[in-house]
């Protein structure tokens, strides 16, 4: 039997680790089209003055699949490290390390702020609920009290989606915030202790060479076997013939080229597949996908004369006096010994297109880092080089009160369609880390029948799983 061919459009993390599972599996023709020059997405990696960035902290964790931690552990070999997690937030105007460890939190968290959070411990089975929850802040407050809500979650969230805790939806709460009772997070310190830790716990892999490494390896690897990379490839059209997608249509030097697929597999943000499809989909698919938002991000980078600015490797800043969200330093996830004399912090600024931070200079921003970290207690004593920034247009999906319905409203229609197959964290609107959508890849590559079709029983079985993906930071 003649082998399908799959069109993937995005070479980002989902894309790559489809079109590297179906080589291996031997399963298809495979192209990918990508409009960047290289893959990896908003998960790849870039040197500054020889030392390897992010686009923001990264890591790869132990929870992965265990056949993506299999594959990722033979690309990589003695290239993938396992580091141990050693950041801090800032909470009550104080240092705590994180991920949480008991003796820390004991010996640092104000005497205060650690009484209410144990009195709402205590108080838990007393409050009284609202009914069923309808929004992110009510999650929290009937799980996890007032005292962690209002002191670390809401001003933390308000920073990273510019919206008020109360516009924004129960599914945020689900997937983003992993321990939902104060009894919880108390379990997860308590399994930091010595002899309680499995091997991985409090750990996180990390390639030596930058996230992007994965995503690089598996770029080779499934080239090796023959995938066709078109990079710096536009797509104008998603064709379709009623029900049925067809190809796509790409620019060429010479005009315009359709590319015929048995099945197209889209990595790509669905409000964008929506804006492409030709013809267009309904007028109330159409307004659905106009009414879906992400939210933006810039990546800070402040280049610093000095061989390390702190131990840490990252730092978090539910404050709302800082308008950056989180901190990382890329030496300190790597361990890198070089170059000497030169670090980089790397902020991550969440800021939508038309803010003020949006169209500021990147020598202003970085005059206005130093100030934030020197407020706090992080003072810049060494020489600043430059601060360079990357501007991200779509870093989070926004899950505000009405987006499930417009979700909805253009998951299915998208889901009726023959010879497409859409996932990925841009392809699902799904807030999810890289290992969720190199899980999701997998999947997809395993409903491809030897026909071309789909096993759409088998695909839905998936999407029930996705739903229980949950955030790691």
């Amino acid at each position: 039997m003649t082998k399908p061919d799959v069109l993937i459009l995005g070479a980002g993390p989902a894309g790559v680790a489809a079109a590297h599972r179906l080589s291996q599996q031997d399963q298809a023709r495979v192209a990918v089209l990508e409009r960047a020059p290289r893959a990896g997405g908003n998960s790849t990696s870039f040197q500054i003055d020889g030392i390897w960035c992010d686009f923001g902290s990264h890591r790869f964790h132990p929870v992965a699949d265990p056949a993506v931690i299999a594959d990722v552990k033979g690309l990589l070999g003695d290239d993938l490290l396992l580091q141990p997690r050693h950041g801090r937030i800032r909470l009550g105007g104080r240092w705590i390390h994180f991920p949480l460890k008991p003796l820390d939190a004991l010996l640092r968290l104000p005497p205060a702020f650690a009484a209410r959070l144990f009195g709402d411990m205590a108080m838990k089975p007393f409050r009284k609920k609202a009914g069923r929850a309808t929004s992110f802040s009510q999650v929290l407050y009937d799980g996890l009290g007032p005292t962690i809500s209002e002191s670390f979650y809401f001003p933390y969230v308000r920073k990273l989606w510019g919206l008020d805790p109360d516009a924004l939806a129960v599914t945020l709460a689900e997937r983003r915030v992993s321990a939902g009772s104060v009894g919880k997070i108390l379990g997860k310190m308590v399994r930091m202790l010595p002899g309680m830790k499995g091997p991985t716990t409090g750990r996180f892999y990390y390639p030596k060479k930058g996230f992007g490494q994965i995503t690089e390896a598996m770029v080779g690897a499934s080239r090796a076997k023959g995938v066709d990379y078109g990079f710096g490839t536009d797509i104008l059209r998603i064709t379709r013939e009623g029900n049925r997608v067809t190809g796509v249509v790409v620019k060429t030097a010479e005009g315009e080229e359709l590319r015929t697929a048995d099945q197209v597999f889209s990595t790509i943000p669905l409000t964008t597949v929506v804006r492409l499809m030709d013809p267009p989909p309904p007028p109330e698919v159409v307004k659905a996908a106009q009414s879906i938002r992400f939210r933006g991000m810039i990546l800070v980078y402040l280049i610093l004369k000095t061989d390390r600015f702190t131990e840490y490797d990252a730092h978090y800043f539910p404050e709302l006096s800082i308008p950056i969200s989180r901190m990382s330093e890329p030496k300190n996830y790597n361990s890198a010994e070089g170059p000497k004399g030169l670090t980089i912090l790397c902020g991550e600024l969440p800021c939508d297109p038309g803010e003020v931070w949006w169209d500021m200079s990147d020598a202003e921003i970085g005059r206005h880092y130093v100030d934030w970290l020197n407020g706090l207690g992080l003072p810049v004593t060494c020489e600043v080089a430059r601060c360079e920034t990357r501007r991200i247009g779509q870093a989070y999906p926004v899950y505000d009160l009405d987006y499930q319905r417009y979700f909805e409203t253009v998951d299915r229609w998208l889901s009726g369609l023959d010879g497409f197959l859409s996932f990925g964290r841009q392809g699902l609107f799904a807030h999810d880390n890289t290992h969720h959508a190199f899980a999701m890849a997998y999947a997809a590559a395993e409903v491809l029948r030897p026909d071309g079709t789909i096993d759409r029983e088998g695909w839905a079985r998936h999407r029930a799983e996705f739903e229980h993906h949950r955030v790691e930071d």
